[in-house]
């Protein structure tokens, strides 16, 4: 039996100015105080951007305005040690598996044998930093993350220096993080180089239109339709959207997939990037976030786009994107 269902790109870009009209008004969450800077954005910014593949973006609201990656650095960084280790290697020194916990935990290192558990949480993702190489050199390893990043995303993307400041002053729990590991052999650079490199790759600047194409080339098995790079290598496509579906949004993940079915990441400064393999890469921010740390906006508009076009991944349809029928 033929599964595969076309979508047509009308109803898609309806669909998604229709989440956007429903949702801009939503005065659920709050932005994450615990970091000055972000304390202090326009709570009502609202954007939502989808990148085809064929390059072409859709968008609707606020998806110009820059703001801090932060945790969605993590796929990135987790991709960039996948190319340059291998998936045997991250699933020995760090693994694959959810914590169930915070995105901050360090009881869930302790619950795991000393284990980081996943790129996708601190401890693991200070723990993949530590191995990007060239190990030891911090400039290097900065060029190396950044520069990865930059490929992902098909533009360039710069330090919000004000948001790196204040995350550096308010990291002591992920300095605990980092010594912790170090305690278990579980870090494999200095400590405080890893966590500087860290919170700074945290603090990258980016747009939902740059997350919407980050996206899509994870979703096109590393192939950026912007920049037509072939980015990193199309098997591990599988493996960072299989640790996104696992511990994208933390210990909400399970009810995230469960109710959307859509392979995401988020992060607190109100982003959040959505790989549909084969599909489309999507992205929504807002800064209000749950007490999780996932947009509420985001959440709900992301969702709203995946039910309206029967999009989960489990779904047993293959969806295409269709060009609309001329008359």
């Amino acid at each position: 039996m033929n599964r595969d269902r076309r979508i047509r790109k009308e109803e898609l870009k309806i669909a998604v100015h229709e989440a956007y009209l429903k949702f801009k008004d939503c005065k659920e969450g709050r932005n994450a105080n615990y970091i000055p800077y972000l304390a202090n954005i326009e709570d009502n910014l609202f954007g939502i951007a989808v990148c085809l593949p064929d390059g072409e973006i859709m968008s609707v609201g606020d998806c110009g305005y820059m703001f801090g990656i932060e945790s969605i650095s993590k796929v990135a960084t987790a991709l960039l040690v996948l190319k340059e280790y291998g998936s045997g290697t991250l699933l020995d020194m760090i693994g694959a598996d959810a914590t169930g916990m915070p995105f901050n935990s360090v009881l869930a290192i302790l619950l795991e044998n000393e284990h980081p558990s996943t790129p996708l949480v601190n401890a693991g993702a200070i723990s993949a930093v530590s191995m990007v190489r060239p190990v030891g050199n911090s400039n290097g390893k900065w060029e190396a993350i950044k520069e990865n990043i930059e490929k992902l995303c098909g533009s360039e993307v710069r330090l919000i220096d004000e948001l790196y400041r204040s995350e550096s002053v308010s990291n002591h729990n992920n300095r605990a993080i980092a010594w912790l590991l170090k305690s278990y052999n579980r870090i494999y650079d200095e400590p405080d180089i890893s966590l500087d490199l860290y919170t700074r790759q945290c603090s990258l600047g980016v747009t939902a239109t740059q997350l919407s194409i980050m996206a899509a080339t994870i979703a096109f098995g590393g192939y950026n339709p912007t920049t037509k790079e072939q980015v990193f290598k199309s098997s591990l496509t599988s493996k960072i959207t299989s640790l996104m579906a696992t511990t994208g949004f933390y210990e909400h993940t399970g009810d995230w997939m469960f109710s959307c079915g859509l392979p995401a990441k988020s992060g607190v400064g109100g982003g959040i990037m959505g790989v549909l393999p084969g599909i489309f890469g999507i992205a929504a921010f807002s800064p209000p976030i749950d007490e999780a740390g996932n947009s509420v906006r985001a959440q709900r508009a992301l969702q709203y786009i995946m039910e309206q076009l029967n999009l989960h991944i489990f779904s047993g349809e293959r969806a295409l994107i269709v060009e609309d029928e001329k008359n």
